[in-house]
């Protein structure tokens, strides 16, 4: 019944897509736009073609949508604004809303370490700019410590991986999934999580060409990927055994991790609108932006009303 009533909104005026056969390149991170669309039923008929492009992080995802590679993806709040200052043509054209118990600073499972304070003087692998990086600094501000009480290692993904395993740092601070495949597979321990630190905002985002030239083709993704999100809160076992397929995962790292994000998309409205300047701020006071922006002007709001539509 539910896929019937997705099937029945995903009509969307569809026919009034006029350029049925052009195409919409998408970036994805880890799957999780296309598996949670193909689990859903929601890419079925779709009157354009999507050109899905994978991504390890936020970061090189950002660094094709401003190259022209790409023209609409999903990013962490804190690298969206990191590219933002940059001067990268990007506007954020929707909100991802979850809990954020997925953005945490791990330790290995024999690790001493047990609290934050327990890092004073350790080093940290995170990504340059990424939520992770966000995470940290947040961290630091609340417990008044100064930049120089951590070691921060700038490290992708892959290599904090690496350098986590063979305790070249002494934690990572990452995103989902790679804390859920950590905790389910190697047991590692959050000793942080982002709860209370930060807004946990993502944004799907896209190139201000393509805002204006595909706008049709990129309403109605974000119809299909905001009626995905919603039927994907009651049915987490599906979502799971979807994305664990085309990531090629054990079906517990995905099963652990979306049992407790609760993701759903929301509109770009006053509330998010502070909660990405509350980052923009951040990152201004401790200088990894040198302009203080203002967020209303990063972002789009005309898509509103086509993601209240969708979600169901």
């Amino acid at each position: 019944m539910i896929r019937l009533m997705l099937a029945g909104a995903l009509l969307f005026g569809s026919l009034e897509l006029v350029a049925a056969q052009t195409t919409l390149r998408v970036g994805d991170q880890k799957g999780n736009a296309q598996a949670v669309m193909e689990a859903a039923g929601v890419l079925k008929d779709v009157p354009y073609k999507i050109e899905w492009k994978e991504f390890p992080a936020a970061a090189p995802l950002l660094e094709a949508l401003s190259a022209g590679a790409i023209e609409t993806g999903l990013v962490g709040d804190a690298p969206f604004t990191f590219a933002a200052a940059s001067g990268a043509p990007v506007k954020a054209i929707a909100a991802i809303r979850q809990t954020r118990e997925g953005l945490a600073i791990l330790v290995p499972e024999t690790s001493p370490i047990k609290s934050f304070a327990d890092l004073r003087g350790k080093k940290i692998a995170t990504g340059r700019g990424s939520i992770g990086h966000q995470l940290i600094l947040a961290a630091l501000e609340k417990n008044g410590w100064s930049a120089s009480d951590v070691q921060i290692a700038f490290l992708a993904p892959s290599d904090a991986k690496i350098a986590y395993t063979q305790g070249s740092v002494d934690a990572w601070s990452t995103w989902e999934p790679y804390v859920s495949q950590e905790e389910v597979l190697f047991k590692s321990r959050r000793i942080i999580t982002s709860e209370g630190l930060t807004p946990g905002l993502s944004f799907q985002v896209a190139r201000p060409d393509a805002i204006r030239d595909k706008r049709a083709e990129l309403t109605d993704f974000v119809r299909r990927l905001t009626a995905a999100r919603a039927w994907s809160l009651n049915n987490v076992d599906s979502y799971a055994a979807t994305w664990g397929r085309l990531m090629n995962i054990p079906t517990a790292v995905p099963q652990n991790w979306l049992s407790r994000a609760k993701i759903r998309i929301a509109p770009i409205d006053d509330g998010v609108v502070a909660d990405e300047q509350s980052t923009i701020d951040l990152y201004f006071r401790w200088g990894l932006i040198k302009q203080k922006l203002d967020a209303a002007e990063i972002v789009d709001r005309s898509f509103a009303d086509a993601i209240a539509k969708a979600g169901l």
